[in-house]
């Protein structure tokens, strides 16, 4: 137990005070549910003193999770008041109270007299503020968590009397948060050692780190609080909250369970559920997740140099430290563009059915990089085309978008008509969906009584202006096969009705030439056993 580490999740609390990530009591509630499928040990649930919508939230949160959950509480009477009636209906629960230590917050935040006209007498203040918020939590719950907020910024004697304070009354957690992001690893690291040989009660609880990321060092802070005696982690996932945000809690935990060969220390997270949380997370709050980011990023396991695209298919260890699938992620994604290489081609080539021999491949791959050079990515059909399937895209398409309707309102359910041509027939079909483009994809499933697997879906401005043209790419996924469809209008509704037939034609040509080309083998059979 001495190895393990907890992870405390606060994606509904600090993660939803990034700007623009508010989320609302359904959607904290979705998110806490998808938290405990991930495993996370604490949820921190939010602020009930905040507002009634935050305190609706972790008492719903509260009432329906079997984590523990935690709630936020300034060191005011009322704060953890408010924060015990809204967890009280907890299975388990946690309050956690804090307050400023560093002289900065100090100063401005306790500049009135009242707390004292010296900083010797506010800093007293403080603590005794500190003692009593954590002493009437206790009175409430064992489990009592202290902060002592801007830790990385405050003076570590006084740091040190804050925290013995705060355990004396009865926190069983103290957090050291470096609130601005403002430490170097190596730096939070001594801070941390350094409070575990002032502290004489230290060992009565656990030190926890709380690491923001405005220089990019939350994750490195957390690792290297955990390496000098912490046990719990605050993160969130995505590492989305204040300002550049928080410790990412993808990122700690597979950095952990990625290094066991230098690291002792492990979590209980459930490491498959974490690409599905991020995606959760992602079109909750809004906040698109960067290409490049670790572990949950569209570019994390995708390959486009041909360098690199080679070793993954002789060794996938050659370029990959962990597996998609340890984080959720279906596959491998290798990505051909004007930087792959003659094996990646040729691999995908064969994954799509084809043989070749070195010369066909060679005549092919120069084909290729002409086209490459005009692409950002090449698409299986690309590749059909290349090899001289003409067919997929010469063929007459069999279905065509005549006319869209789309009704959408603050307060009505989003609906779409559509009438598509199918040959000499017209069909006309309505149907809902979650938002306008869904019901659209929905009303043309139902008119063409097509089920398919929608894997991507995106969207970019082709012009500028308030007139720019909107080109819409999606991705069916048929098996190992995928089929892209563009669409281009200045309303991208009607982009991503064409975009979805496209596709969809693509779809059906090749289920058709496939049938022909069994039917052709089949004959082929025939004829030769009757010879």
């Amino acid at each position: 137990m001495n190895n393990r580490v907890i992870i405390f999740d606060t994606t509904l609390r600090d993660g939803e005070q990034a700007p623009g990530a508010s989320l609302n009591v359904f959607e904290k509630l979705e998110i806490a549910r998808q938290l405990e499928k991930l495993n996370v040990d604490v949820i921190e649930a939010g602020f009930p003193v905040s507002s009634p919508a935050q305190f609706e939230a972790v008492q719903r949160v509260a009432g329906e999770i079997n984590a523990v959950i935690a709630g936020l509480a300034r060191a005011k009477e009322i704060d953890v008041k408010s924060a015990y009636d809204s967890l009280k209906e907890a299975k388990r629960f946690r309050i956690h109270t804090f307050s400023s230590t560093s002289d900065i917050h100090i100063l401005g935040k306790f500049g009135d007299d009242r707390y004292g006209k010296t900083l010797e007498e506010k800093r007293a203040t403080v603590i005794k503020m500190s003692r009593d918020a954590v002493a009437y939590a206790k009175t409430f719950t064992d489990d009592v968590e202290f902060s002592a907020e801007d830790a990385g910024r405050t003076d570590i004697g006084y740091l040190a009397d804050v925290i013995e304070a705060a355990i004396e009354a009865g926190a069983t957690t103290v957090n050291i948060p470096d609130t601005t992001g403002y430490t170097f690893p190596w730096e939070y690291g001594a801070k941390i050692a350094e409070l575990k040989k002032r502290v004489k009660n230290i060992e009565k609880a656990i030190i926890s780190v709380h690491c923001h990321d405005d220089l990019g060092l939350g994750v490195a802070n957390s690792l290297s609080g955990i390496e000098n005696g912490a046990r719990q982690v605050e993160c969130t996932i995505n590492g989305i909250g204040e300002r550049a945000g928080n410790a990412s809690l993808e990122e700690v935990v597979m950095a952990l369970k990625v290094r066991k060969d230098i690291t002792k220390y492990f979590t209980k997270i459930n490491t498959e559920e974490i690409y599905n949380t991020s995606k959760m997370v992602s079109s909750f709050t809004g906040m698109i997740v960067q290409p490049n980011k670790a572990i949950v990023g569209e570019n994390a396991f995708a390959h486009e140099s041909g360098i690199h695209q080679d070793g993954m298919l002789k060794n996938r260890q050659t370029y990959e430290i962990m597996t998609p699938e340890s984080v959720g992620v279906r596959k491998t994604k290798i990505v051909l563009g004007r930087h792959s290489g003659r094996h990646g081609l040729k691999s995908r080539l064969q994954e799509l059915g084809y043989k070749l021999n070195e010369k066909e491949l060679q005549t092919i791959y120069e084909k290729f990089l002409e086209l490459a050079d005009k692409k950002k990515e090449v698409f299986d059909e690309d590749l059909r085309v290349l090899m001289g399937d003409q067919a997929l895209d010469s063929k007459e398409e069999r279905f065509e978008l005549d006319y869209i309707h789309v009704t959408i309102g603050t307060n009505s359910i989003p609906t779409a008509a559509v009438r598509i041509k199918a040959g000499e027939e017209y069909i006309q079909e309505s149907a809902t969906g979650d938002g306008a483009v869904d019901a659209c994809f929905n009303a043309i499933e139902r008119a063409l009584e097509i089920k398919s697997n929608l894997e991507s879906y995106n969207v970019r401005s082709v012009t500028s202006g308030r007139q720019a043209m909107g080109e819409v790419i999606v991705r069916l996924r048929e098996g190992d096969n995928s089929f892209t469809g563009r669409g281009v209008s200045t309303d991208v509704i009607e982009a991503s009705a064409k975009a979805y037939i496209q596709a969809l034609n693509q779809r059906q040509n090749f289920i058709e030439m496939k049938k022909e080309n069994e039917s052709l083998s089949r004959s082929l059979s025939d004829l030769s056993q009757a010879v």
